[in-house]
């Protein structure tokens, strides 16, 4: 059964939600990250907790460090992290702290050695944040292409031993117009790791239809601030 992972996105210790990854259009979310961490803790589909050091992502190093650790400790489910972690220091601080998961997007999609590296060290703890604008693959906070498709990306990291990718589809994060269904099937059958689907769920039609393709988690940020999103989530 696929698994909800809500998303708590950070600038200045707030809950935020932007669209297609403009900071210009950063929202405030009425609950507090620590009034949302309680409240998605009470369903059962809950498997774990995804937060994103915006600032982080942007500036290439940790911004929100400190309050995340509080976060971490006040909560009763695993939580990843992610945003601006580019050392194997970072990482090991935010294990030391109580994370369960870490999520590398840029400079894992940069250095695929040190992505290796890292993924070797901490074995099923290291994620691969795949962001990307259609195929083509973005990185340092979204700004920035690649070159890369997100399929060359995939495939040179199936012999790597990652948690999982998180593929997100930039076009659809914030939108609520529905994931990219089409790349994420096309994704999970590539890989050789779990794939969450982020950027765009709206409903539980959208997990249901994103679990009978074979997706492992769907990440879910603007519509879990909705009360109709959870009115059928168990």
């Amino acid at each position: 059964m696929i698994e909800i992972w809500p998303a708590i996105d950070l600038i200045e210790n707030k809950s935020v939600r932007l669209t297609e990854g403009d900071y210009g259009t950063s929202t405030e979310m009425e609950r507090t990250p620590e009034e949302a961490i309680a409240f998605y803790s009470g369903f059962s589909m809950v498997k774990r907790i995804h937060i994103v050091d915006l600032m982080g992502a942007l500036k290439k190093g940790p911004e929100e460090s400190e309050f995340i650790r509080g976060l971490i400790r006040n909560c009763p489910l695993p939580v990843e992290i992610g945003g601006g972690i580019r050392s194997r220091e970072i990482i090991e601080s935010y294990l030391e702290a109580g994370a369960s998961y870490l999520i590398v997007g840029t400079r894992g999609l940069k250095d695929p050695e040190w992505l290796a590296e890292m993924a070797n060290a901490f074995p099923g703890k290291i994620y691969l944040g795949l962001d990307a604008r259609e195929e083509m693959v973005s990185v340092n906070g979204w700004t920035e292409e690649t070159g890369e498709t997100i399929y060359e990306v995939v495939e040179r990291s199936n012999s790597i031993p990652l948690g999982g990718i998180i593929f997100t589809d930039i076009s659809k994060d914030g939108r609520m117009a529905g994931p990219n269904f089409e790349l994420t099937a096309k994704l999970s059958k590539l890989s050789v790791h779990p794939v969450t689907a982020s950027g765009g769920v709206r409903s539980m039609e959208d997990i249901m239809r994103l679990d009978a393709l074979g997706v492992h988690a769907a990440i879910v940020g603007k519509a879990a601030n909705t009360p109709e999103f959870w009115r059928d989530v168990k």
